[in-house]
């Protein structure tokens, strides 16, 4: 009975949002976050604050006055030291503040999301089997930011880019009624994938886009989104010029609460216990260890077989 009834009240909760103008809403919080008018900033501000209960005691400014915007607010950036990174070349930490929604092994071709419900690996990471090959049998965790966390992102490992992805998509919420009602619905929301190579072996993070939030952005690139686009975009970064970041240096950055979803290849990470649903995470703290799956260099070589993706992306 009480399964019954909170499959109606999420169903109920779903329903206006699967007809609302997703990006355009969007669009204008991205604009409102970004105003400089101190009256309307100020006020958003103000309000995060008190209904979050957002503790400003670790920012690098206390002082909400001196935000000219409410994204920069939002982005603000903490204190030196108020989020030690675990040390040790075997550690492997949260790259953000948040929430762990669901973590553990990937299926051959599937992640799970709620129960009942998953997504295609392939998928996610665009459509092209030879970018996800390297996960099969690996590792996940899927961690939820909600608007009181901190949100910068950050290296959970050294690691050195070798593709960046843009996939379009919806932007439904991400929170748990959206978990349990929409099918696949990490690998339908608008998202950007960034692959790398680290001393674990292969390593993807997924910043995914939801319902109010106005940009996705990343240290080497800028804003990636907006503007929203209708096809899957691919940029790969070789030896030429390699982007290499090391572990608690910042890699991104999301306006407004989502999900990262962090995937690492067969072997080549081992969780901690304490590490399963529900479990809050603070950026910099060890969730796991290199398991040693595979070497460094392993993406490098297998780029050969990888290709721009020029095709439309189902958008639903």
């Amino acid at each position: 009975m009480k399964r019954t009834l909170q499959h109606l009240t999420d169903r109920i909760f779903m329903l206006p949002l699967v007809v609302l103008p997703h990006h355009r809403l969007s669009r204008l919080i991205h604009w409102l976050a970004r105003s400089k008018n101190r009256t309307l900033s100020q006020a958003l501000i103000r309000l995060v604050c008190r209904s979050y209960n957002i503790d400003l005691s670790i920012a690098a400014e206390p002082d909400l006055q001196q935000y000219a915007s409410f994204n920069e607010f939002f982005t603000r950036t903490l204190k030196p030291g108020a989020r030690p990174v675990a040390e040790g070349t075997e550690a492997i930490v949260s790259p953000v503040d948040g929430v762990i929604s669901q973590c553990g092994k990937i299926g051959c071709h599937s992640i799970f999301q709620a129960k009942g419900r998953q997504f295609e690996l392939t998928t996610l990471l665009g459509g092209l089997e030879t970018r996800a090959r390297p996960f099969v049998n690996g590792q996940f965790a899927t961690i939820y930011l909600s608007p009181r966390d901190y949100h910068r992102i950050h290296m959970p490992i050294d690691g050195t880019l070798q593709e960046m992805v843009y996939i379009p998509g919806r932007l439904y919420p991400v929170n748990n009624p959206s978990t349990r009602t929409v099918p696949g619905l990490f690998a339908r929301n608008e998202r950007v994938a960034a692959l790398f190579d680290t001393p674990a072996g292969p390593m993807a993070m997924i910043l995914v886009g939801a319902l109010f939030v106005g940009s996705i952005e990343t240290v080497w690139a800028g804003e990636i989104t907006p503007p929203n686009g209708n096809f899957v975009q691919s940029w790969r970064y070789g030896e030429e010029n390699p982007i290499t970041l090391k572990k608690g240096e910042e890699m991104g950055r999301f306006n407004m609460g989502s999900t990262v979803v962090l995937l690492f290849g067969e072997e080549a990470c081992q969780f901690s216990d304490q590490i399963q649903a529900t479990t809050p995470l603070k950026m910099g703290e060890k969730i796991g260890e290199n398991g040693n799956g595979s070497p460094c260099g392993v993406m490098a070589k297998m780029g050969k077989i990888y290709t721009s993706s020029p095709f439309t992306s189902r958008v639903s």
